[in-house]
């Protein structure tokens, strides 16, 4: 049984979540629309709702030319093209935006737009990424830099030094060696909090019961890395951290070194998107980067960097807790620190 009202208001917001729940039917013109149809707002007197396509079309309406309520959206064709696209970016040979989009099908403009609001990146700052999650890979199987850089689809190594990295491809190809990372712990709401920085920003942000735990955690993400206690020049950095945790409204503002794969990145920065107070589910998240919840969990579950990529503000569908690196608890204590 559909609920009328709520509905009415997924029309009135042209709410794309709710396509393929329902269909609403205006009398007065004879269409049926999907529930986020860009069309002018019918009057509420003249809707009806009906439960799919086949429903709408048995009491006698015909589809709309511009919804297209009976296969996949404008909205879903194009998550479709750029999902193509992603394929294309992925492959060895290295495509100019007016390549990409006549192979997709699409203006470079419209292709492009619709690319940045699907992954947050254009398509060759993407593929970009793409290339550097391969090399990763490949450092640490390659007999030199070289190699690896030739396997992940560069033409040499000169674009791997050209802009400055936490880390340079021959140390990750040493698993960090010689990188100095810098951290403090101090007691928190949420028991112990560590935080580690690079020469570019936060690395992680740890949460714990125990300062030897956190410690142990820490040199296992960065084994072969040089660990340097400095309480005192992470003093303000903490102090932020800690104001955040004890008034949410009073966001640290940090500059942040983000380690991941293209995806996961994708996934972190639509953490940051979601507003403090409010949550999204995984299903959520994964209708908006074209993923699959499961994928939109496991890279919640590698972010290193708490609070500040906030995987805490992501639940069930049902709006259950579930999937917090560092504990249910500790989840379910900011959200409603934030929402208080």
């Amino acid at each position: 049984m559909l609920d009328h009202e709520r509905c009415w208001q997924a029309v009135c917001e042209r709410d794309a979540a709710q396509d393929g729940l329902f269909v609403f039917a205006v009398r007065s013109t004879g269409i049926y629309c999907r529930p986020s149809c860009p069309a002018r707002r019918p009057r509420r007197d003249n809707v009806s709702f009906h439960h799919d396509a086949a429903s709408a079309e048995a009491a006698g309406f015909r589809p709309c030319k511009r919804c297209s309520p009976q296969g996949q959206s404008p909205a879903q064709q194009l998550d479709a093209l750029v999902a193509a696209a992603c394929e294309l970016l992925r492959g060895e040979v290295r495509l100019t935006l007016p390549q990409l989009a006549a192979r997709i099908g699409l203006s470079p403009s419209h292709l492009a737009r619709a690319f940045k609001a699907r992954t947050g990146m254009t398509p060759n700052a993407w593929a970009a990424a793409e290339r550097r999650r391969r090399l990763d890979d490949h450092l640490l199987q390659a007999d030199s830099v070289l190699d690896a850089a030739l396997a992940a689809g560069y033409s040499g190594t000169r674009a791997l030094y050209e802009k400055p990295q936490a880390m340079s491809p021959g140390q990750r190809r040493q698993r960090g060696a010689g990188e100095h990372l810098r951290y403090a712990i101090a007691p928190c709401p949420l028991g112990q909090v560590l935080l580690a920085t690079s020469d570019q920003g936060i690395c992680a942000l740890l949460f714990g019961d125990e300062p030897a735990a956190l410690r142990e955690e820490l040199q296992q993400r960065f084994a072969a890395a040089r660990l340097e206690e400095d309480e005192e020049g992470l003093r303000a950095s903490l102090e932020q951290v800690l104001a955040q945790l004890e008034e949410p409204e009073r966001a640290a503002h940090l500059p942040l070194d983000i380690r991941g794969t293209a995806f996961q990145q994708r996934v972190w920065q639509a953490l940051q998107g979601i507003p403090r107070g409010e949550t999204r589910s995984y299903a959520q998240l994964a209708g908006q980067l074209d993923s699959h919840p499961r994928a939109i969990a496991r890279a919640c579950a590698s972010n290193a960097i708490g609070l500040l990529l906030p995987c805490h503000r992501v639940v069930a569908s049902d709006g259950s807790l579930s999937g917090y690196r560092w504990g249910l608890a500790r989840k379910r204590q900011l959200l409603e620190q934030e929402q208080s």
